[in-house]
Protein backbone atom coordinates (compact mmCIF):
# COMPACT_ATOMS: atom_id res chain seq x y z
CA UNK A 1 0.00 0.00 0.00
CA UNK A 2 1.28 3.58 -0.42
CA UNK A 3 -1.80 6.22 0.29
CA UNK A 4 -2.80 9.19 1.32
CA UNK A 5 -4.15 9.05 4.90
CA UNK A 6 -5.86 11.27 7.03
CA UNK A 7 -6.99 10.31 11.28
CA UNK A 8 -8.60 12.49 12.81
CA UNK A 9 -7.71 12.55 16.56
CA UNK A 10 -4.63 11.42 18.04
CA UNK A 11 -5.85 8.85 21.14
CA UNK A 12 -4.91 5.40 21.67
CA UNK A 13 -6.69 3.98 19.00
CA UNK A 14 -5.50 6.39 16.31
CA UNK A 15 -1.81 6.68 16.98
CA UNK A 16 -1.72 2.77 16.90
CA UNK A 17 -3.69 3.13 13.47
CA UNK A 18 -1.38 5.47 12.25
CA UNK A 19 1.62 3.21 13.33
CA UNK A 20 0.51 0.64 11.81
CA UNK A 21 -0.82 2.22 8.34
CA UNK A 22 2.46 3.78 8.26
CA UNK A 23 4.73 0.73 9.14
CA UNK A 24 2.88 -0.30 5.86
CA UNK A 25 3.82 2.23 3.78
CA UNK A 26 1.38 4.62 3.83
CA UNK A 27 1.83 8.56 4.06
CA UNK A 28 -0.19 9.28 7.20
CA UNK A 29 -1.83 12.41 8.57
CA UNK A 30 -2.94 12.91 12.50
CA UNK A 31 -5.11 16.00 13.36
CA UNK A 32 -5.59 16.71 16.72
CA UNK A 33 -7.58 19.77 17.95
CA UNK A 34 -6.15 19.89 21.42
CA UNK A 35 -2.59 21.43 21.74
CA UNK A 36 -0.91 18.07 22.77
CA UNK A 37 -1.64 14.54 21.65
CA UNK A 38 -3.48 11.51 23.03
CA UNK A 39 -6.83 11.99 22.99
CA UNK A 40 -8.29 11.57 26.14
CA UNK A 41 -5.08 10.33 27.90
CA UNK A 42 -3.35 14.46 28.91
CA UNK A 43 -1.66 15.28 31.44
CA UNK A 44 -1.89 18.79 33.36
CA UNK A 45 1.20 19.90 34.90
CA UNK A 46 1.18 22.70 37.68
CA UNK A 47 3.39 24.00 40.30
CA UNK A 48 5.41 20.93 39.60
CA UNK A 49 2.37 18.47 40.64
CA UNK A 50 1.97 16.02 37.23
CA UNK A 51 -2.05 14.69 36.62
CA UNK A 52 -2.58 12.16 34.40
CA UNK A 53 -6.12 13.54 33.25
CA UNK A 54 -7.51 10.68 31.68
CA UNK A 55 -6.74 6.83 31.97
CA UNK A 56 -4.86 6.43 35.09
CA UNK A 57 -5.36 2.30 35.59
CA UNK A 58 -2.31 0.60 33.68
CA UNK A 59 -3.90 -3.39 32.85
CA UNK A 60 -3.30 -6.23 30.79
CA UNK A 61 0.69 -5.07 30.26
CA UNK A 62 0.59 -8.08 27.79
CA UNK A 63 -1.85 -6.21 25.25
CA UNK A 64 0.93 -2.65 25.22
CA UNK A 65 4.12 -5.31 24.67
CA UNK A 66 2.25 -7.34 21.87
CA UNK A 67 1.56 -3.41 20.48
CA UNK A 68 5.16 -2.41 20.84
CA UNK A 69 6.34 -5.89 19.67
CA UNK A 70 4.80 -5.30 16.33
CA UNK A 71 7.09 -2.63 15.35
CA UNK A 72 10.77 -4.95 17.07
CA UNK A 73 10.43 -2.72 20.25
CA UNK A 74 10.31 -3.23 24.19
CA UNK A 75 7.70 -0.99 25.91
CA UNK A 76 11.15 -0.91 28.23
CA UNK A 77 12.59 1.43 25.18
CA UNK A 78 10.67 4.04 26.10
CA UNK A 79 9.07 3.92 30.03
CA UNK A 80 9.87 1.98 33.07
CA UNK A 81 7.10 -0.32 34.18
CA UNK A 82 6.90 -0.96 37.88
CA UNK A 83 4.16 -3.67 39.27
CA UNK A 84 2.13 -1.94 42.08
CA UNK A 85 2.81 -3.97 45.19
CA UNK A 86 -0.40 -3.59 47.07
CA UNK A 87 -2.42 -3.29 43.76
CA UNK A 88 -5.01 -1.06 45.62
CA UNK A 89 -7.19 -0.74 48.86
CA UNK A 90 -10.40 -1.10 48.48
CA UNK A 91 -12.57 1.02 51.46
CA UNK A 92 -15.27 -0.23 53.21
CA UNK A 93 -17.44 1.37 55.96
CA UNK A 94 -16.25 -0.59 58.55
CA UNK A 95 -13.23 -2.40 57.17
CA UNK A 96 -10.36 -1.90 54.17
CA UNK A 97 -9.73 -4.86 52.15
CA UNK A 98 -6.13 -4.76 50.46
CA UNK A 99 -5.55 -6.49 46.88
CA UNK A 100 -1.68 -7.34 46.81
CA UNK A 101 0.41 -8.09 44.19
CA UNK A 102 -0.12 -11.79 43.68
CA UNK A 103 -2.91 -14.28 43.76
CA UNK A 104 -1.69 -16.19 46.99
CA UNK A 105 -2.05 -12.89 49.10
CA UNK A 106 -5.11 -12.14 47.50
CA UNK A 107 -6.30 -15.46 48.86
CA UNK A 108 -5.26 -14.92 52.19
CA UNK A 109 -7.18 -11.29 51.99
CA UNK A 110 -10.55 -13.40 51.03
CA UNK A 111 -9.88 -16.19 53.66
CA UNK A 112 -9.86 -13.22 55.83
CA UNK A 113 -12.73 -11.49 55.26
CA UNK A 114 -14.90 -14.92 54.86
CA UNK A 115 -12.56 -18.13 55.59
CA UNK A 116 -12.25 -20.86 52.79
CA UNK A 117 -13.22 -18.50 50.11
CA UNK A 118 -10.43 -18.61 48.40
CA UNK A 119 -11.29 -22.06 47.23
CA UNK A 120 -14.16 -20.27 45.06
CA UNK A 121 -11.28 -17.31 44.26
CA UNK A 122 -8.93 -19.88 42.73
CA UNK A 123 -11.63 -21.49 40.94
CA UNK A 124 -13.34 -18.39 39.55
CA UNK A 125 -9.82 -16.94 38.83
CA UNK A 126 -8.89 -19.89 36.65
CA UNK A 127 -11.59 -19.88 34.75
CA UNK A 128 -11.49 -15.91 34.16
CA UNK A 129 -8.15 -16.64 33.08
CA UNK A 130 -9.59 -19.37 30.51
CA UNK A 131 -12.09 -16.34 29.08
CA UNK A 132 -8.87 -14.20 29.12
CA UNK A 133 -7.33 -15.96 26.72
CA UNK A 134 -9.58 -17.13 24.42
CA UNK A 135 -11.07 -13.22 24.32
CA UNK A 136 -7.34 -11.72 23.92
CA UNK A 137 -6.19 -13.96 21.08
CA UNK A 138 -9.63 -15.10 19.50
CA UNK A 139 -12.61 -12.71 20.09
CA UNK A 140 -11.12 -8.88 20.29
CA UNK A 141 -8.69 -9.67 17.34
CA UNK A 142 -11.69 -9.87 14.78
CA UNK A 143 -13.08 -6.65 12.85
CA UNK A 144 -16.60 -7.28 14.05
CA UNK A 145 -17.73 -7.41 10.68
CA UNK A 146 -19.72 -11.04 10.95
CA UNK A 147 -21.48 -12.67 13.95
CA UNK A 148 -19.31 -15.85 12.80
CA UNK A 149 -16.81 -13.95 14.49
CA UNK A 150 -17.52 -15.27 17.55
CA UNK A 151 -17.88 -18.48 16.43
CA UNK A 152 -15.08 -20.70 17.11
CA UNK A 153 -14.48 -24.05 19.14
CA UNK A 154 -13.66 -22.44 22.21
CA UNK A 155 -16.96 -19.61 22.14
CA UNK A 156 -19.03 -22.31 21.36
CA UNK A 157 -18.28 -24.88 24.25
CA UNK A 158 -18.94 -21.17 26.09
CA UNK A 159 -21.79 -19.77 24.83
CA UNK A 160 -24.08 -19.84 27.78
CA UNK A 161 -21.45 -17.19 29.51
CA UNK A 162 -22.26 -15.12 27.06
CA UNK A 163 -25.97 -14.90 28.41
CA UNK A 164 -25.03 -15.29 32.21
CA UNK A 165 -23.86 -12.12 33.56
CA UNK A 166 -20.94 -11.52 35.48
CA UNK A 167 -23.35 -10.63 38.71
CA UNK A 168 -24.99 -13.90 38.75
CA UNK A 169 -21.45 -15.79 38.77
CA UNK A 170 -19.92 -13.97 41.17
CA UNK A 171 -22.98 -14.29 43.53
CA UNK A 172 -23.36 -17.71 43.06
CA UNK A 173 -20.24 -18.25 44.40
CA UNK A 174 -18.94 -15.52 46.86
CA UNK A 175 -22.29 -14.31 49.59
CA UNK A 176 -20.37 -11.76 51.84
CA UNK A 177 -21.15 -8.30 50.24
CA UNK A 178 -17.55 -6.70 50.31
CA UNK A 179 -16.17 -9.56 48.44
CA UNK A 180 -18.67 -9.62 45.64
CA UNK A 181 -18.44 -5.76 45.26
CA UNK A 182 -14.12 -6.64 44.97
CA UNK A 183 -15.15 -8.90 42.26
CA UNK A 184 -17.72 -6.95 40.45
CA UNK A 185 -15.58 -3.45 40.07
CA UNK A 186 -13.58 -4.79 37.41
CA UNK A 187 -16.50 -4.69 34.91
CA UNK A 188 -16.93 -1.31 35.80
CA UNK A 189 -13.82 -0.36 33.14
CA UNK A 190 -16.55 -1.77 30.82
CA UNK A 191 -18.52 0.73 31.19
CA UNK A 192 -21.78 -1.15 32.14
CA UNK A 193 -23.80 -2.87 35.45
CA UNK A 194 -22.19 -6.05 35.90
CA UNK A 195 -25.94 -7.23 36.30
CA UNK A 196 -25.97 -6.60 32.52
CA UNK A 197 -22.51 -7.80 31.72
CA UNK A 198 -21.65 -11.34 30.60
CA UNK A 199 -20.28 -13.54 32.23
CA UNK A 200 -17.27 -13.81 29.39
CA UNK A 201 -16.32 -10.72 30.60
CA UNK A 202 -14.78 -11.82 34.18
CA UNK A 203 -11.32 -12.12 31.77
CA UNK A 204 -10.97 -8.42 33.43
CA UNK A 205 -10.57 -10.40 36.68
CA UNK A 206 -7.91 -12.35 36.04
CA UNK A 207 -6.60 -8.54 34.56
CA UNK A 208 -6.90 -7.74 37.77
CA UNK A 209 -5.67 -10.93 40.01
CA UNK A 210 -3.69 -12.81 37.76
CA UNK A 211 -1.88 -9.99 35.06
CA UNK A 212 -1.70 -7.41 38.07
CA UNK A 213 -1.18 -3.37 38.34
CA UNK A 214 1.40 -1.24 36.81
CA UNK A 215 2.39 2.10 36.46
CA UNK A 216 4.79 3.56 33.91
CA UNK A 217 7.12 5.94 35.71
CA UNK A 218 5.89 9.69 35.07
CA UNK A 219 2.48 8.17 34.64
CA UNK A 220 0.20 7.09 31.72
CA UNK A 221 1.32 9.68 29.41
CA UNK A 222 4.32 8.04 29.20
CA UNK A 223 2.73 5.97 26.85
CA UNK A 224 1.46 8.57 24.95
CA UNK A 225 4.97 10.00 24.61
CA UNK A 226 6.50 6.78 23.64
CA UNK A 227 3.42 6.03 21.20
CA UNK A 228 3.81 9.44 19.35
CA UNK A 229 7.63 8.75 19.50
CA UNK A 230 7.50 5.22 17.32
CA UNK A 231 4.74 7.13 15.26
CA UNK A 232 7.06 10.05 14.30
CA UNK A 233 10.11 7.72 13.49
CA UNK A 234 7.68 5.27 10.94
CA UNK A 235 7.24 8.68 9.07
CA UNK A 236 3.59 9.76 10.43
CA UNK A 237 3.27 13.62 10.53
CA UNK A 238 1.62 15.16 13.40
CA UNK A 239 -0.31 18.31 13.25
CA UNK A 240 -2.24 19.83 16.49
CA UNK A 241 -4.69 22.88 17.24
CA UNK A 242 -5.80 21.31 13.87
CA UNK A 243 -9.70 20.73 14.34
CA UNK A 244 -11.35 19.04 11.62
CA UNK A 245 -14.86 20.79 10.83
CA UNK A 246 -15.80 18.56 7.52
CA UNK A 247 -15.00 15.66 5.66
CA UNK A 248 -15.86 15.95 1.94
CA UNK A 249 -17.45 13.06 0.19
CA UNK A 250 -18.11 12.86 -3.71
CA UNK A 251 -19.59 9.72 -5.42
CA UNK A 252 -19.42 7.35 -2.25
CA UNK A 253 -15.72 8.28 -1.59
CA UNK A 254 -13.98 10.67 1.26
CA UNK A 255 -12.16 13.13 -0.91
CA UNK A 256 -10.89 15.83 1.34
CA UNK A 257 -11.43 16.82 5.14
CA UNK A 258 -11.31 20.45 6.39
CA UNK A 259 -9.01 21.44 8.97
CA UNK A 260 -8.32 25.18 9.90
CA UNK A 261 -10.57 26.46 7.43
CA UNK A 262 -8.53 24.78 4.55
CA UNK A 263 -9.45 22.06 2.54
CA UNK A 264 -6.87 18.52 2.09
CA UNK A 265 -7.13 15.75 -0.08
CA UNK A 266 -6.52 12.32 0.94
CA UNK A 267 -7.10 8.64 -0.38
CA UNK A 268 -8.18 7.80 2.76
CA UNK A 269 -9.83 9.12 5.92
CA UNK A 270 -9.97 7.48 9.36
CA UNK A 271 -11.49 9.02 12.54
CA UNK A 272 -10.20 7.70 15.97
CA UNK A 273 -12.59 10.70 17.29
CA UNK A 274 -15.88 10.26 19.48
CA UNK A 275 -18.22 8.52 16.40
CA UNK A 276 -21.10 10.28 17.27
CA UNK A 277 -19.10 13.20 16.72
CA UNK A 278 -17.21 11.74 13.69
CA UNK A 279 -20.56 11.32 11.39
CA UNK A 280 -21.85 14.95 12.25
CA UNK A 281 -18.21 16.18 10.44
CA UNK A 282 -20.48 14.51 7.00
CA UNK A 283 -23.46 15.25 5.43
CA UNK A 284 -26.76 13.89 6.53
CA UNK A 285 -27.50 11.40 3.82
CA UNK A 286 -23.81 9.68 4.40
CA UNK A 287 -24.29 9.10 7.72
CA UNK A 288 -24.98 5.73 9.09
CA UNK A 289 -26.10 6.14 12.77
CA UNK A 290 -29.54 8.47 13.78
CA UNK A 291 -29.60 10.43 16.39
CA UNK A 292 -32.57 7.78 17.58
CA UNK A 293 -29.65 5.25 17.51
CA UNK A 294 -26.91 6.72 19.77
CA UNK A 295 -29.59 7.59 22.10
CA UNK A 296 -30.90 4.03 22.76
CA UNK A 297 -27.45 3.20 22.92
CA UNK A 298 -26.23 1.86 26.79
CA UNK A 299 -23.11 3.91 27.27
CA UNK A 300 -20.21 4.10 29.82
CA UNK A 301 -20.61 6.92 32.22
CA UNK A 302 -19.26 10.36 32.73
CA UNK A 303 -17.10 11.15 35.75
CA UNK A 304 -16.84 14.16 37.52
CA UNK A 305 -12.77 14.56 38.10
CA UNK A 306 -10.52 16.68 40.82
CA UNK A 307 -6.98 17.34 40.23
CA UNK A 308 -5.76 18.47 43.49
CA UNK A 309 -2.16 19.46 44.83
CA UNK A 310 -1.92 18.89 48.77
CA UNK A 311 1.49 20.55 50.54
CA UNK A 312 1.99 17.18 52.80
CA UNK A 313 1.86 13.55 52.55
CA UNK A 314 -1.11 11.57 53.23
CA UNK A 315 -1.55 8.94 55.10
CA UNK A 316 -3.54 5.53 55.35
CA UNK A 317 -3.37 5.32 51.24
CA UNK A 318 -2.12 3.71 48.21
CA UNK A 319 -1.70 4.53 45.06
CA UNK A 320 -5.22 3.29 43.82
CA UNK A 321 -7.55 3.21 46.17
CA UNK A 322 -11.86 2.95 45.86
CA UNK A 323 -13.66 4.09 48.19
CA UNK A 324 -17.19 1.27 48.31
CA UNK A 325 -18.60 2.54 51.59
CA UNK A 326 -21.72 3.42 50.25
CA UNK A 327 -24.38 1.36 48.05
CA UNK A 328 -22.50 0.15 44.84
CA UNK A 329 -25.75 -1.26 43.48
CA UNK A 330 -27.66 2.74 44.25
CA UNK A 331 -24.79 4.20 42.74
CA UNK A 332 -25.20 1.90 39.48
CA UNK A 333 -28.78 2.62 39.14
CA UNK A 334 -28.22 6.59 39.54
CA UNK A 335 -25.97 6.23 36.42
CA UNK A 336 -27.65 3.43 34.32
CA UNK A 337 -31.53 2.76 35.53
CA UNK A 338 -32.30 6.41 36.33
CA UNK A 339 -29.84 8.87 35.34
CA UNK A 340 -29.66 11.37 38.03
CA UNK A 341 -26.41 12.88 40.71
CA UNK A 342 -25.88 10.16 42.96
CA UNK A 343 -27.16 11.04 46.64
CA UNK A 344 -24.12 8.54 48.32
CA UNK A 345 -21.37 8.13 45.45
CA UNK A 346 -18.59 5.76 45.10
CA UNK A 347 -15.75 7.11 44.38
CA UNK A 348 -11.83 6.43 43.04
CA UNK A 349 -8.74 8.18 44.42
CA UNK A 350 -5.29 8.01 42.61
CA UNK A 351 -2.22 8.85 44.44
CA UNK A 352 0.68 8.48 42.37
CA UNK A 353 3.01 10.31 43.85
CA UNK A 354 2.75 7.20 46.37
CA UNK A 355 5.31 4.97 44.13
CA UNK A 356 6.15 7.67 42.08
CA UNK A 357 8.21 10.74 43.95
CA UNK A 358 8.87 12.12 39.92
CA UNK A 359 4.75 13.19 40.21
CA UNK A 360 4.57 15.59 43.35
CA UNK A 361 7.31 18.18 44.97
CA UNK A 362 9.70 16.78 47.61
CA UNK A 363 6.86 16.02 50.83
CA UNK A 364 3.67 16.54 48.83
CA UNK A 365 0.83 14.49 47.56
CA UNK A 366 -0.68 14.92 44.01
CA UNK A 367 -4.39 13.76 43.95
CA UNK A 368 -6.89 12.66 41.50
CA UNK A 369 -10.27 11.82 42.44
CA UNK A 370 -13.00 10.46 40.60
CA UNK A 371 -16.80 9.86 40.86
CA UNK A 372 -18.61 8.19 38.36
CA UNK A 373 -22.16 9.54 37.37
CA UNK A 374 -24.49 9.32 34.38
CA UNK A 375 -23.44 10.63 30.94
CA UNK A 376 -25.48 13.81 29.85
CA UNK A 377 -26.77 14.94 33.24
CA UNK A 378 -26.47 18.73 34.35
CA UNK A 379 -22.82 19.83 35.47
CA UNK A 380 -22.71 23.34 37.01
CA UNK A 381 -19.73 24.97 39.58
CA UNK A 382 -22.62 24.51 42.28
CA UNK A 383 -22.60 20.65 41.94
CA UNK A 384 -19.27 20.35 41.46
CA UNK A 385 -18.30 21.90 44.80
CA UNK A 386 -21.14 19.95 46.31
CA UNK A 387 -20.06 17.14 45.22
CA UNK A 388 -16.00 17.68 46.40
CA UNK A 389 -17.41 18.13 49.90
CA UNK A 390 -18.90 15.12 49.96
CA UNK A 391 -16.53 13.22 49.25
CA UNK A 392 -13.94 14.97 51.06
CA UNK A 393 -16.07 14.27 53.88
CA UNK A 394 -15.61 10.89 53.74
CA UNK A 395 -12.28 10.61 52.57
CA UNK A 396 -10.75 12.38 55.95
CA UNK A 397 -13.02 10.20 57.65
CA UNK A 398 -12.17 7.05 56.10
CA UNK A 399 -8.50 7.73 56.16
CA UNK A 400 -8.49 9.30 59.62
CA UNK A 401 -6.80 12.33 58.34
CA UNK A 402 -7.63 16.01 58.28
CA UNK A 403 -6.13 16.87 54.52
CA UNK A 404 -8.70 19.85 53.52
CA UNK A 405 -6.44 22.84 54.71
CA UNK A 406 -3.88 21.13 53.31
CA UNK A 407 -4.91 22.12 49.58
CA UNK A 408 -2.60 23.84 47.47
CA UNK A 409 -5.15 24.10 44.39
CA UNK A 410 -8.00 22.24 42.94
CA UNK A 411 -9.02 21.48 39.21
CA UNK A 412 -11.99 19.95 38.03
CA UNK A 413 -13.70 18.25 35.06
CA UNK A 414 -16.92 16.89 34.22
CA UNK A 415 -19.48 16.12 31.16
CA UNK A 416 -19.11 19.69 30.03
CA UNK A 417 -15.54 19.37 29.76
CA UNK A 418 -15.55 15.91 28.06
CA UNK A 419 -17.94 17.50 25.49
CA UNK A 420 -15.68 20.55 24.70
CA UNK A 421 -12.27 19.51 24.84
CA UNK A 422 -13.04 15.56 23.52
CA UNK A 423 -16.91 16.00 21.26
CA UNK A 424 -17.72 13.23 23.40
CA UNK A 425 -21.34 11.81 23.38
CA UNK A 426 -23.18 13.49 26.08
CA UNK A 427 -20.18 13.66 28.13
CA UNK A 428 -19.11 10.17 28.45
CA UNK A 429 -15.95 9.50 29.82
CA UNK A 430 -15.63 5.61 28.73
CA UNK A 431 -17.34 5.29 24.98
CA UNK A 432 -20.02 2.12 24.86
CA UNK A 433 -20.54 -0.06 27.10
CA UNK A 434 -20.38 -3.95 26.97
CA UNK A 435 -23.48 -5.50 27.40
CA UNK A 436 -24.60 -8.63 25.11
CA UNK A 437 -26.22 -6.04 23.07
CA UNK A 438 -22.95 -4.05 22.64
CA UNK A 439 -20.23 -7.24 22.02
CA UNK A 440 -18.32 -7.78 19.16
CA UNK A 441 -20.18 -6.78 15.74
CA UNK A 442 -23.44 -5.23 17.28
CA UNK A 443 -21.34 -2.38 17.88
CA UNK A 444 -20.63 0.50 15.44
CA UNK A 445 -18.60 -0.78 12.55
CA UNK A 446 -14.81 0.17 11.76
CA UNK A 447 -15.80 0.89 8.18
CA UNK A 448 -18.47 3.08 6.77
CA UNK A 449 -21.30 1.51 5.55
CA UNK A 450 -22.30 4.16 3.32
CA UNK A 451 -18.75 5.44 1.50
CA UNK A 452 -16.14 3.22 0.83
CA UNK A 453 -12.86 4.71 2.24
CA UNK A 454 -14.03 6.35 5.44
CA UNK A 455 -12.71 4.23 8.52
CA UNK A 456 -13.25 4.27 12.58
CA UNK A 457 -11.73 3.40 14.88
CA UNK A 458 -11.55 3.95 19.56
CA UNK A 459 -14.16 2.85 22.17
CA UNK A 460 -17.36 3.22 20.35
CA UNK A 461 -16.33 0.48 17.89
CA UNK A 462 -14.70 -2.67 18.59
CA UNK A 463 -13.79 -4.58 20.96
CA UNK A 464 -14.56 -1.19 23.07
CA UNK A 465 -14.08 0.78 25.96
CA UNK A 466 -10.73 0.80 28.09
CA UNK A 467 -6.83 1.83 26.61
CA UNK A 468 -5.91 -1.96 26.22
CA UNK A 469 -8.78 -2.56 23.79
CA UNK A 470 -7.99 1.06 22.10
CA UNK A 471 -4.68 0.04 21.42
CA UNK A 472 -5.95 -3.24 19.47
CA UNK A 473 -9.16 -1.45 17.53
CA UNK A 474 -6.00 0.88 15.66
CA UNK A 475 -4.63 -2.28 14.87
CA UNK A 476 -8.40 -3.86 13.66
CA UNK A 477 -9.13 -1.08 12.02
CA UNK A 478 -5.39 -0.59 10.03
CA UNK A 479 -5.52 -4.50 8.57
CA UNK A 480 -9.14 -3.63 7.77
CA UNK A 481 -8.02 -0.84 5.70
CA UNK A 482 -4.94 -2.82 4.32
CA UNK A 483 -7.22 -5.83 3.34
CA UNK A 484 -9.67 -3.22 1.70
CA UNK A 485 -6.81 -0.93 -0.29
CA UNK A 486 -4.43 -2.75 -1.80
CA UNK A 487 -2.76 -1.29 -4.46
Amino acid sequence: MNKKIAIIGSGFSALSASCYLAKNGNSVSVFEKNDTVGGRCRQLKKEGFTFDIGPSWYWMPDVFDTFFADFDKKTSDYYQLDKLSPAYKIFFKDEVITIGDTLDKICEEFDRIEPGSSIALKKFISKAQTHYDIAINKVVLKPGVSPFELVTKETVSRVDQFFKTISGDVRKHFKNPKLISTLEFPVLFLGAKPSSTPSFYSFMNYADFGLGTWHPKGGMYEIIKAMKTLAKSLGVTIHTNSPVSKINVTNKKATSIVVNDKTLEFDIVLSGADYHHSETLLDQQYRQYSEKYWSKKTFAPSSLLFYIGFDKKLKNIQHHNLFFDTNFETHAEDIYDNPKWPKDPLFYANFPSETDASMAPKGCETGFFLIPIAPGIEDTPQLRVQYFDIIMKRFENLTRQNVTNNIIFKESFCVKDFIKEYNSYKGNAYGMANTLLQTAFLRPKLKSKKINNLYFTGQLTVPGPGVPPALISGKLVAELITKHHKN
